[in-house]
């Protein structure tokens, strides 16, 4: 069982009676759930995934007014019902589960109390954090305040934002993937060919996250997260290829074609969403249209690399 549907269970079984019981008066005024850092928050997780930094438990999500209120009791019951710790714990962890206050938790994602209040802020804030402070599941929130942050993390960046970091993106792509790699081949350089090619990846990934308006996880979860993306989900095979299959001799030749590919899917994807127009293949072309199209003028007069 994953991670995941092990804490919505214990929380059924358990947690809810104990916040009924000892919390009644109040119960309304927490949120509950499990989110934020670790493969189980994802739904990623797997044997391997707990030898460390997985616990039994939930999250228990407070206002600071409620937090000062009851939360040193609400801490001390749910110590009381999940025991000691189990498992080991990372020196870059810091668990999540237990009592939290909202502005904590999302303080630790991006820099405040809640949301983005600016296009600078969204624009700075990196997508691992942006994942993290917004997967796993919400069980209960009568309240709304931890949703309501939620929801605009999840859909809520402005489109000129969204344009900006994926002009960014598809300029690298064409740089990395379609002018680099096949130089650095043509040079003889194998270790700089196969650097173009991973920032070409890692950039494909990214565009196609931006695409399916969605915030790309931590590296190591990144193409198994693209997976289970509504649109280009069937781009993380060949992206795994470049990244896996062997190179040399006619092996660069199968990869130079797929980088060509991809870049055509997504071409297509940005030609259907209406981010840029005419023909070529190159896409550098296509990143500065993207950036012309920000209404915005202060983004739109950044360096198209800057994100």
């Amino acid at each position: 069982m994953r991670g995941l549907d092990e804490a919505r269970l214990f929380y059924e079984q358990q947690g809810r009676a104990m916040l009924h019981e000892r919390f009644g008066d109040v119960e309304d005024r927490i949120a509950v759930g499990l989110a934020g850092h670790g493969s189980q928050c994802f739904g990623f997780d797997d044997a391997v995934s707990r030898d460390h930094d997985f616990d039994r438990g939930f999250c228990l999500w407070l206002t600071d007014e409620d937090d000062a209120r009851f939360g040193v009791a609400l801490s001390r019951a749910y110590r009381e019902l999940c025991g000691r710790s189990t498992s080991a714990q990372s020196m870059m962890a810091e668990s999540g589960l237990g009592v939290r206050r909202i502005s904590d938790f999302y303080r630790r994602y991006t820099g405040s109390a809640g949301a983005p209040e600016s296009w600078q802020q969204w624009l700075s804030l990196p997508s691992w954090a942006l994942a993290e402070a917004t997967n796993g599941e919400v069980w209960r929130d009568e309240l709304g305040a931890f949703s309501a942050v939620r929801k605009t993390l999840q859909s809520g960046m402005p489109e000129d934002v969204r344009r900006k970091k994926l002009a960014a993106r598809v300029i690298t792509m064409a740089q990395a993937g379609q002018y680099n790699y096949p130089r650095c081949l043509s040079h003889g350089e194998a270790g700089a060919a196969m650097l173009a090619l991973t920032e070409f990846v890692r950039a494909a990934m990214e565009t196609v996250f931006l695409l399916n308006r969605r915030h790309m996880p931590y590296y190591k979860w990144s193409l198994r997260a693209m997976r289970t993306l509504p649109l280009l989900a069937d781009m993380a095979e060949p992206l795994e290829f470049l990244l896996t299959g062997e190179n040399g001799g006619e092996a660069d030749g199968l990869k130079l074609q797929l980088v060509e590919d991809i870049c055509a899917s997504v071409l297509r994807e940005l030609k259907e969403q209406g981010l840029t127009s005419g023909s070529g293949a190159y896409l550098e072309a296509h990143a500065f249209e993207i950036q012309r199209r920000i209404e915005n003028g202060a983004i739109r007069a950044l360096h198209i690399m800057e994100e």
